[in-house]
């Protein structure tokens, strides 16, 4: 034990109790390929027994914003973890790759070995969910640089998909249809505003508000939903010409990323469940509805565009993976995104 530098802030023996206690939660994760690695200063993971001829290697890399402020303030760290892994995988499926590893990098003002394993926890819920290994990360205390209390986490994935069924969006054509699949709630992106609306409207996260069952921090702390085992058994029956995972810039910023030039989606809000928390926000903030639909995913975390000739048995596939989907909209000539209100 440095004495030293223990007393600029930092422990040592903190850092060991973390590592003892997140051994378990690293071993839930493992899946074919990974290589035990946990304390090297590398994860590791065999990339040949994916069996792909060609393989395509899509990375992503991510944080949870300001929502961790709020975990934070309601001492509840078990779950962010979740949601920066969903951030990261989310993203790197919608190129057609499955995640395969995981690392997270946790910046904290203090060691503290129970609030590090609840956070960690989350991220293996997370990786479990995504049927990848967390492979290796980063603890890094450092007091003076955060305040007391507070802490920060990323994340970074790496996915593979054989480079014939890459999904880039060029595919996309007139006529091809937009399947959503339902989100978990806010998930992890508009808290700046979200929290502007708590404090200007001093809501208090411990309370109940008419027309919800929980209290309104544990709604918001809803962890992101992760689309991998739903998204992987549509891939493997049908051709997917483009996806689209619903972040930061809601409708009108995401979609219009994946669509070829000259081409727009038509969106039909109408077949869209939307989540009591966006009305609930809406209300408090005094937010036009096209506006929530520039920030928030309004209830739909992820999009498929598809032939339509596919469309029953997509529909089909996922309904059967437990996901309550349903067609919102078309593709047709023009810019953007419109919608239809």
């Amino acid at each position: 034990m440095s004495k030293k530098y223990m007393e600029a802030g930092v422990s040592l023996e903190a850092g060991y109790e973390s590592v003892r206690r997140i051994k378990s939660h690293v071993s839930r994760t493992k899946i074919k390929g990974s290589i035990d690695s946990l304390g090297a200063f590398g994860g590791m993971f065999d990339l040949s027994v994916l069996g792909l001829k060609e393989p395509v290697l899509v990375s992503g890399t991510d944080g949870v914003g300001t929502k961790l402020m709020l975990a934070i303030e309601l001492d509840k760290h078990d779950t962010i973890g979740q949601d920066v892994v969903a951030m990261c995988v989310n993203d790197v499926l919608v190129q057609g790759a499955m995640p395969i590893y995981f690392l997270d990098y946790i910046a904290v003002w203090k060691n503290i070995p129970s609030q590090i394993e609840a956070i960690v926890k989350g991220v293996a819920d997370g990786c479990v969910l995504s049927e990848c290994a967390l492979i290796g990360g980063e603890t890094a205390e450092m007091p003076g640089m955060y305040e007391v209390g507070h802490y920060d986490i990323a994340g970074f994935t790496v996915g593979a998909v054989e480079k014939s069924k890459l999904i880039t969006g060029n595919k996309i054509k007139d006529g091809d249809v937009i399947i959503g699949l339902p989100s978990s709630g806010v998930h992890s992106n508009g808290f700046s505003l979200v929290r502007k609306i708590l404090k200007d409207n001093k809501l208090e996260l411990d309370k109940i508000y008419h027309g919800f069952e929980e209290k309104l921090g544990a709604v918001l702390l809803t962890p992101t939903k992760i689309y991998v085992k739903a998204i992987k058994k549509v891939l493997e029956k049908v051709e997917v010409n483009g996806m689209c995972h619903i972040t930061g810039g809601g409708f009108y910023e995401n979609v219009p990323r994946i669509l070829p030039k000259g081409l727009k989606a038509k969106i039909d809000i109408n077949n869209i469940v939307t989540p009591k928390i966006f009305e609930f926000l809406g209300e408090k903030g005094e937010i036009p509805k096209e506006e929530l639909y520039n920030v928030f995913n309004m209830g739909i975390g992820f999009m498929i565009i598809i032939d339509e000739k596919f469309s029953n048995e997509t529909l089909e596939l996922l309904n059967l993976s437990g996901e309550k989907v349903t067609l919102i909209g078309r593709i047709e000539k023009g810019e953007g995104v419109e919608l239809k209100w």
